[in-house]
């Protein structure tokens, strides 16, 4: 297998030019990344750091601080995953809990983002804790919520289990130790703050880091440049301005569709096409929500029972059992349901075998080229041709992107025939020589997604080596939770797990109940320390890249691969085996007594 073998040479990323360029990018911007890490620091260019940014509506930590904390479990990051886990260990099982949160409240990533569309891509109530604590007295005011109801849902979660006392905020860590003599973690912040604790839980997500381009002259633009998670609370008036759009990831669509509507003149820079799906958005009243909650508690069990947490699955029948006419009634049927159907709720080999999966692209073409009147522009949008199998990238859910296109003051350029070559003080230039006047420069550019977060909080291994250095050629974990030479340290929705391949909020329940039963399990049995093996490591490895080989994915250049940023090792960063086999081997190991581990007794 691959990752048994020794690689012929080192593939570094160009660090110089990448940092070079993020202190750039953070002049202009006047920003910086949450963890300290993730963007260095320069003796020349002073960077504030963004996570200094605070909501309208919110102050700063109340009560004082101290700098030095001794507790039973430290959580790293107060998103979905790590509230839901504070609650559990703290209000369930007793234990003391910390968190530390570099942004200012809760939230994760909906503290971090309120770009222009910025809004979840799966419905409601799959998008929601399962606690009936909170979802009881709280109601949406549509199947797919955007950021600002997010903020408000995190507002409801704080009312109903109160974990901010236990969360300090502006907290971004920077170091990560294990001491053998205690034993357990030490942690360290960016302003000098220390934590002491038995166990260590990463609930950075996944999109912790963000990736710049690397464009010459970047620095000199005169207008304004604004990454999507570095995005102004106020937001930003486009009305009257030109505006160039660089990327069509989710985010990139999102802010596309909605500065197009307002801006003076828009041009996407499209790389990869975005196989976007119909949203099929609907409000949604109170009193339909309250008759429907009596349903919840089977809904949130069987949230868990489908391959990707959604309450949906793919029919048992193959593509080309249907006749045309039978398939076409079926494709139609789930674009007017709309979401992620077509993907998700289609044809169980659509992701297997590739003369399926061209039969699903070709509807997706079809019906998406329908709606583009100029040509020329949907073969840069939706080409005849698949840039890649229909699925293998993750597909963002739209309202009416493509029909902005129809405008005359809405541009796309595809770069891969004419990139970005520079930039200049009024603009973006093109190998073709032209300068692209604008006023506003929006960088959808993505992240170094699953693994970036881990590697840039400056976690060592027990024999003090860095993570970022165990896994510059490769990611290993055991089950997507754990890692060798990192007792009692667990994290979720992040690399190996089901993550990019599951719904958020039921992943982090699934891997937040099984780190709850882990920690339940040491606290019972007085076991002292769990360390995964690295004979399990391999195996786990081997059973990521085996499950992925059976499928259309590696045949993509997508984040799921890693493929997005430069030097990263390509392979699969995801679990693809779905969600009810992936509870089967967390259930295997608790139950063999943790197999997989070497356990060292109180």
């Amino acid at each position: 297998m691959a990752q048994n073998a020794e690689p012929m040479a080192r593939l570094e990323p160009r660090m110089d030019d990448i940092e070079n360029l993020s202190h750039a990018v953070a002049s202009q911007l006047n920003v910086q990344a949450a963890t300290a890490s993730s963007l260095p620091t320069s003796s020349s260019i002073p960077l504030r750091k963004d996570h200094l940014r605070t909501r309208k509506d919110q102050g700063t930590q109340s009560g004082s601080v101290p700098q030095e904390i001794e507790t039973d479990i430290l959580i790293v990051g107060a998103g979905f995953g790590g509230v839901y886990l504070l609650h559990r260990l703290r209000d369930e099982l007793g234990f003391n809990v910390k968190c530390f949160e570099a942004g200012k409240d809760l939230g994760g990533i909906w503290h971090w983002n309120c770009y222009p569309g910025a809004r979840v891509d799966s419905p409601i109530p799959v998008y929601e804790y399962s606690l009936e604590k909170v979802w009881k007295n709280w109601s949406w005011s549509c199947k797919y919520p955007g950021w600002q109801e997010l903020r408000r849902y995190f507002d409801h979660v704080e009312q109903q289990l109160q974990v901010k006392k236990d969360v300090v905020f502006e907290s971004a860590v920077v170091s990560s130790e294990w001491d053998e003599k205690r034993p357990g973690w030490t942690v360290k912040t960016e302003d000098g703050k220390t934590a002491r604790c038995r166990y260590l839980i990463l609930a950075t997500g996944f999109a912790a880091k963000r990736n710049f381009p690397d464009w010459p002259g970047l620095d000199t633009f005169e207008g304004a440049i604004h990454h999507s998670s570095f995005w102004p609370e106020e937001d930003v008036d486009v009305a009257g301005k030109k505006v160039a759009v660089i990327g069509t990831g989710s985010t990139g669509i999102q802010i596309a569709q909605e500065c197009a509507k307002r801006a003076k003149e828009l041009t996407v820079f499209q790389r990869t096409p975005n196989l976007c799906l119909p949203m099929q958005q609907a409000s949604l009243t109170s009193k339909e929500q309250e008759d429907r909650k009596d349903d919840y508690e089977q809904f949130f069990r069987d949230r868990k029972s489908t391959f990707a947490g959604f309450p949906f699955d793919n029919i048992q029948k193959n593509t080309l059992d249907d006749s045309s006419e039978e398939r076409e009634k079926f494709f139609e049927q789930l674009w007017e349901e709309g979401g992620f159907k077509l993907w998700l709720a289609t044809y169980k080999d659509m992701l297997y075998e590739k003369e399926a999966n061209r039969h699903h692209y070709d509807f997706w073409a079809k019906k998406t080229r329908a709606r583009i009147t100029d040509p020329a522009t949907a073969d840069i949008l939706a080409p005849l041709e698949p840039p890649h199998a229909f699925g293998t990238k993750r597909p963002s859910l739209e309202q009416d992107f493509y029909e902005q296109f129809n405008k005359p003051n809405v541009h796309v350029i595809d770069v891969n025939k004419n990139p970005v070559v520079g930039v200049r003080p009024r603009g973006l230039v093109t190998a073709d020589g032209k300068l692209h006047e604008v006023d506003l420069i929006a960088l959808a550019t993505g992240f170094d997604s699953v693994t970036g977060g881990m590697m840039n909080m400056g976690l060592k291994d027990i024999d003090g080596k860095p993570l970022a250095e165990k896994w510059a050629m490769g990611t290993w974990s055991y089950l997507g939770t754990t890692c060798n030479g990192f007792p009692n340290m667990f994290f979720l929705y992040g690399a190996q797990g089901p993550t990019a391949f599951s719904n958020g909020p039921t992943c982090v329940e699934v891997q937040g109940d099984w780190i709850v039963d882990s920690i339940r399990k040491m606290r019972d049995e007085s076991i002292q320390s769990i360390e995964a093996t690295r004979e399990a490591e391999e195996d786990w490895r081997r059973k990521i890249t085996e499950l992925s080989d059976k499928t259309l994915f590696p045949s993509a250049n997508s984040w799921y691969m890693g493929a997005n940023i430069p030097g990263k090792p390509r392979e699969q960063l995801c679990y693809a085996g779905g969600l009810p086999l992936y509870q089967k081997e967390l259930k295997e190991s608790l139950d063999e007594g943790f197999k997989g581990f070497v356990v060292v007794n109180a």
